[in-house]
């Protein structure tokens, strides 16, 4: 492959994994004769940075991390117009099982080094007087973020379970709240915008069908369909949501009278109290909170990023 790589690494991801892996990524990488060279990241915002700087060399940005660094550098990588890679070394790795990037780091570098490249879309958030923040799976607000926060200072407990333990943590202290969802572009809507208002746990705005370590929220979201799937969570006992829990792992909870799905190219999300929003596993910056009636609009970048060294859908 005729092309410069810059691993970008988060050197805390998966309890210091990337570090770990490192030497069998770039062994790979040099047995392939691909140029390469490896950065560490002191933040998200600073491998954003270094993401910007290696567009600028003409190198391949590739995320050495967790769902949140993945997120992180696909939007950098197609804002500053690069091409982008995966090498997953964190806990979750949603984006990277989306994509069928291998989760051995030796075989993902491989793949790295072959070139087989697709597009894929992305989403786009904004609130009022804030830039938009442009992220790779999903966008949520309600219960899922805040357990989110939790899962993400959590120390003792490692691995995909985590996620689970965090929102049955957050669900005994939960106070239900009124989510507005309008939604545009949705595929069979006649008559313009949709809008559901209800109380309920969550909103989930997806661009693929995983989050949370493996959780298959939104089963028929595709990243590469040009369209958003909206997973809403309406009221219910708090047992209830602990059976929808059990379910989500396979998709199985959308079949709950209390889960539904929308579909759409544009969404606007207010909350009538102050909630946390959260995107790839890491706060959204334009909404930590998201402020009791301030919209959060989210949409759909279609095909906005080539990705290398994944498969495409049908492989």
């Amino acid at each position: 492959m005729d092309r410069r790589l810059c691993l970008i690494v988060n050197p805390h991801a998966g309890n210091g994994r990337a570090r770990t892996i490192l030497p069998a990524a770039t062994a790979a990488l040099t047995a392939a004769g691909t140029e390469h060279r490896v950065v560490e990241s002191s933040s998200l915002q600073h491998a954003a940075e270094l993401a910007v700087q290696a567009a600028e060399r003409g190198e391949v940005v590739v995320a050495v991390g967790g769902d949140g660094m993945a997120g992180t550098l696909a939007g950098a990588a197609s804002a500053a117009g690069a091409s982008y890679g995966l090498i997953p070394a964190g806990r979750g790795n949603d984006l990277a099982g989306v994509l069928k990037v291998p989760s051995d780091p030796a075989a993902a570098a491989q793949a790295l080094a072959q070139g087989q490249s697709r597009q894929i879309d992305l989403i786009a958030a904004s609130t009022p007087d804030q830039p938009e923040q442009i992220v790779a799976s999903s966008i949520y607000a309600g219960l899922p973020a805040v357990a989110g926060e939790v899962a993400n200072a959590t120390k003792l407990l490692d691995g995909p379970l985590v996620y689970p333990v965090s929102a049955l943590r957050v669900l005994a202290r939960w106070r239900p709240v009124t989510f507005t969802v309008r939604i545009t572009g949705e595929p069979k809507a006649e008559g313009g915008p949709q809008t559901h208002e209800f109380t309920g746990y969550a909103v989930v705005v997806a661009n693929s069908a995983f989050f949370g370590a493996g959780m298959k929220v939104a089963p028929p979201a595709q990243i590469d369909d040009g369209v958003l799937d909206i997973v809403l969570m309406r009221h219910a006992p708090k047992l209830t949501f602990v059976k929808a829990l059990t379910k989500i792992k396979d998709g199985s909870h959308i079949d709950m009278p209390q889960v539904s799905l929308e579909r759409g190219t544009e969404i606007t999300l207010t909350v009538s109290r102050d909630l946390p929003a959260a995107a790839d596993g890491e706060p959204l910056r334009c909404a930590s909170p998201l402020a009791a009636g301030t919209p959060l609009r989210i949409r759909v970048l279609p095909a906005a990023l080539s990705v290398i060294g994944s498969a495409t859908a049908g492989d």
